[in-house]
């Protein structure tokens, strides 16, 4: 099935803004390991204060493709570039540099430390601070003296979000943020990613499962389907055609 876009009934050239040079640029990105090609030719371009939900089933690249937007993986081909900076391929540290950060699926907090210490740890010029932390997640406020270990796993997820925050994200990277959590749990978290955006500037990018709360959060949405991107455009039109949906997910056999 060759890829959809439901942009191409909308002209986006005058929209305002449109001139500025994109926080995210994504250019022909292909990524895998080894000899395979996982994620082949995704692009997009993301202005400030703007969400991406990238959909798709499971193993269909989602998570290499975020591990490679981060550098942890390298680039087979294509481009990534940060306010106009072209990204050299597979340099973490530099990505990081550059306010690319990563929230991965496994959260990576340090367990044994208590939420203040993995806050403090992560701070930077500019990110968040640990009160404006505790504002946009006030449930840690209260485990503040707690390690990271004992913690929910809502409550971590929590933790492993405001840490990214405090990093002072040009691009924040969210990998599966409802992985392993309750759905009543999930619907109170998907909204601070919309709040996030619009509070902080920063562009955020955002692997998840459950596909109708993602596109009420997001800005765009791509579904990423054995690699490729089956179908893209603004999420309020994804969510208004669930049939084109989910054709892109079963392909052909729709």
């Amino acid at each position: 099935m060759a890829d959809s876009t439901l942009a191409d009934t909308a002209d986006h050239s005058t929209a305002p803004g449109s001139a500025a040079v994109p926080i995210l640029d994504c250019q022909n990105l292909s990524a895998g390991y080894g000899p395979v090609r996982v994620v082949r030719d995704v692009n997009f371009a993301l202005q400030a204060g703007s969400v991406l939900a990238v959909l798709g089933p499971n193993g269909a690249g989602k998570s290499t493709l975020m591990n490679t937007l981060a550098g942890l993986l390298p680039r087979k081909g294509g481009d990534v570039v940060v306010e106009g900076k072209s990204l050299r391929n597979g340099r973490p540290a530099e990505a990081n540099r550059h306010g690319l950060i990563l929230v991965p699926d496994d959260r990576a907090l340090f367990t044994s430390m208590t939420v203040r210490e993995n806050l403090s740890i992560a701070k930077r010029s500019g990110g968040l601070s640990l009160d404006g932390a505790i504002d946009m997640f006030p449930a840690l406020g209260k485990r503040i003296k707690v390690n990271a270990g004992a913690l929910s796993g809502g409550e971590q997820q929590m933790l492993a979000v405001a840490r990214a925050l405090v990093q002072n994200p040009r691009v924040l990277l969210i990998d599966e943020m409802s992985m392993g959590l309750a759905p009543v749990i999930v619907e109170e978290l998907l909204p601070i990613v919309r709040r996030i955006a619009d509070e902080t500037d920063a562009v955020v990018v955002l692997v998840e499962q459950h596909v109708q709360l993602a596109l009420e959060v997001a800005d765009e949405a791509l579904v990423i389907v054995h690699g490729g991107v089956r179908l893209s455009g603004p999420a309020d039109e994804l969510a208004k055609n669930p049939e084109l949906l989910e054709q892109a997910y079963l392909g052909d056999a729709v």
